[in-house]
């Protein structure tokens, strides 16, 4: 488990330059209220999209009477109309998820702020909520002030919770009734697997971005000689010898762990992106997940 002060989550320079961003969907989500995105439904608003010919019962206020006066026949204007995203972050809340330094739950919570906050200044929909059996009541907000409470929020949660990926993210999805974008960052370091809850999201239709975050020492260790290795999640001891051989094997099945997810996401329409939890948050948020299109 990581010791020490960690950074703050997000800085003053940072929040300047993520204004400038705003999530990426691929698809049309209906939302619950009008906001800053441009949606291919035609509804009422100031943006003139096309014409369609007139039926009993549509608004008199729509019919383009200019067009009725030259072409005898009656039109209904129709309007882009724009509507708020809903966006859900899911943070890996496991005890694994605490490990490294900085941790890779700190740097899960960095990302989590910092997309929440790309959302609120869009007029977005933010959810943001750790992976758990009863998890803290988590807000939905909306609208760049607040900020704060996502924050505060995000400040408050430990990754002290053991239940499993797919235990957490079923009782995600009988929780939330909303459709959108939906981030799941995890170090994917599961006994029972990561593959049922990557379908169960899927299965609600979201947009699904996966990004595996693990630390340098999980990636290269540098570990040497006779040693315990004992799990944080349920304390099983196993007494080994590295060596220069065992390093390579590892390298060599997490390549093949990597690799694996990778194709599992992308068989199924999900985004897999790979960080390191050694990254700046502003590389990650600004470069990286930019050039991968989950922001813009």
């Amino acid at each position: 488990m990581a010791t020490g002060t960690e950074n703050p989550l997000l800085s003053p320079q940072l929040m300047a330059r993520l204004e400038q961003l705003e999530l990426v969907s691929r698809r049309v989500f209906r939302g619950r209220m009008k906001g800053e995105r441009r949606s291919s439904r035609k509804g009422q608003s100031v943006e003139f999209a096309d014409y369609r010919g007139y039926t009993l019962g549509d608004d008199l206020r729509f019919i383009d009477w200019n067009l009725y006066a030259r072409l005898d026949r009656l039109f209904l204007k129709l309007f882009l109309e724009e509507e708020d995203l809903h966006f859900t972050t899911i943070i890996d809340a496991s005890r694994s998820m605490g490990f490294g330094e900085p941790s890779k739950f700190h740097v899960a919570k960095q990302i989590a702020a910092a997309l929440g906050f790309v959302g609120l200044c869009r007029a977005d929909r933010v959810y943001v909520t750790p992976l758990a059996t009863q998890p803290t009541a988590a807000p939905v907000l909306r609208g760049r002030s607040s900020m704060w409470r996502l924050l505060d929020y995000l400040q408050s949660i430990e990754p002290v919770h053991d239940v499993s990926l797919s235990r957490g993210v079923k009782n995600f999805c009988l929780r939330s009734r909303g459709r959108g974008i939906v981030v799941l960052i995890t170090d994917l370091m599961d006994r029972g697997g990561y593959e049922a809850a990557l379908r169960m999201l899927v299965g609600r239709r979201m947009e699904v971005f996966l990004l595996h975050l693990l630390s340098p020492e999980e990636l290269d260790p540098t570990l040497q000689g006779d040693l315990k290795l004992v799990d944080c999640e349920d304390h099983d001891e196993t007494e080994v010898t590295i060596t220069r051989a065992m390093l390579k094997r590892y390298q060599q099945t997490l390549a093949a762990f990597i690799a694996e997810a990778k194709m599992f996401a992308a068989q199924r329409g999900i985004t897999y992106l790979s960080l390191r939890s050694d990254d700046p948050i502003e590389r990650i948020v600004t470069q990286y997940l930019r050039l991968h299109g989950v922001v813009r």
